[in-house]
């Protein structure tokens, strides 16, 4: 899992500039043959062939997602961005909702021909709707050498400090993402401390409400290219309270840590595609690709910290005091993200 989130966050900026060059479409459907290989190679290998399958997909995750959204971002008028984006995410987290439910039963049923067959089915399905995809792609690819578009993307790192959209949405993004990774690791280990309260029944809980907000909420999420403090803030507000119910229910008990799921989630679903949006208006087109590569890069870095940076806090101290901190993490976001006219 660890080799497929490193891949993942490195290759997005990289991914960002080539999408730039070359157009999304014809990203899409390289990286469609590449995750299929990567499928298939699981149902052929043993623990190293699985490694290599791994980062494999973590290549095609970077490009396809990258493709993907770049593709949306293109197609929409401005004013449906944020819908656009809004959607998009509800559907890349309806597959971490449906996926375990089916590896179990593929487990269950004891045979490697059914999971054979089913990433053979989902490599197949995938390319077949990736192939069908009409959006009109930029002819005017920009030509470039192949030192150039190495130069541009490590050029690029610069733009997290220097640039201050960046940078604040960056910031908010890592520290929020790092919340939601501490979460996802630690909450059935948490579980066990509390005397009442069921972990399956919080991830649910929280997937729900993801999955709600994100289409239900989707016109709510600003799409004008404009800074909006109070929203924003709303936002780190509601991840504060969610993470100190969190942390309160072993007090309180379990009323306290479903709110907190509700809580989360309505944050979770809110936060990525608000700043993805607005970013998509104050970025330089020049190299918004790799821009926007670098600000999900955070997102993916944020989970992995949720669990190396938060795992050892609480070893330190306990499962309730780390979600405390995480709390003070938002209270502290609360008020980075306010700012009279960041644009």
């Amino acid at each position: 899992m660890g080799a497929y989130m490193f891949t993942t966050m490195f290759f997005r900026p990289w991914a960002g500039q080539i999408i730039h060059k070359y157009g999304p479409i014809r990203v899409l459907r390289v990286i469609l043959l590449c995750n299929g290989l990567a499928l298939i190679s699981y149902t052929v290998t043993g623990l190293g062939g699985f490694f290599v399958a791994r980062i494999l997909q973590g290549v095609s995750t970077a490009f396809f997602s990258m493709a993907l959204q770049i593709g949306i971002i293109d197609a929409l008028p401005e004013k449906e961005l944020s819908q656009g984006v809004s959607l998009y995410s509800l559907f890349t987290y309806m597959p971490g909702i449906i996926g375990p439910i089916l590896a179990l039963g593929i487990w269950e049923s004891g045979g490697m021909n059914y999971f054979t067959f089913a990433m053979i089915g989902i490599a197949v399905m995938t390319g077949v709707f990736g192939y069908s995809i009409k959006i009109q792609d930029n002819n005017e690819a920009k030509i470039e050498t192949e030192a150039e578009t190495v130069n541009n993307v490590f050029k690029s790192f610069s733009y997290l400090v220097t640039n201050p959209f960046l940078f604040k949405c960056s910031v908010l993004m890592l520290t929020a993402s790092t919340v939601f990774g501490a979460i996802a690791t630690f909450i059935p280990l948490y579980a066990n401390d509390l005397t009442s309260g069921n972990a399956g029944i919080y991830l649910m809980l929280q997937a729900g409400t993801i999955v709600l907000a994100r289409f239900t909420l989707r016109k709510r999420i600003p799409s004008d290219g404009k800074w909006h403090p109070k929203f924003i803030m709303g936002i780190m507000s509601i991840l504060a309270v969610a993470a100190g119910m969190v942390s309160y229910s072993l007090t309180g008990g379990a009323i306290f840590l479903y709110i907190g799921a509700i809580l989360m989630g309505t944050a979770q679903a809110l936060l990525y595609p608000t700043l993805t949006t607005y970013l998509t208006f104050v970025l330089p087109n020049a190299n918004r690709n790799v821009l926007l590569g670098l600000f999900i890069a955070t997102a993916d870095l944020g989970i992995t910290l949720g669990s190396a940076v938060m795992g050892p806090v609480a070893d330190f101290t306990s499962y309730s005091q780390m979600y405390t901190v995480c709390a003070l993490l938002g209270v502290v976001m609360i008020f980075f993200a306010y700012e009279r006219s960041i644009t």
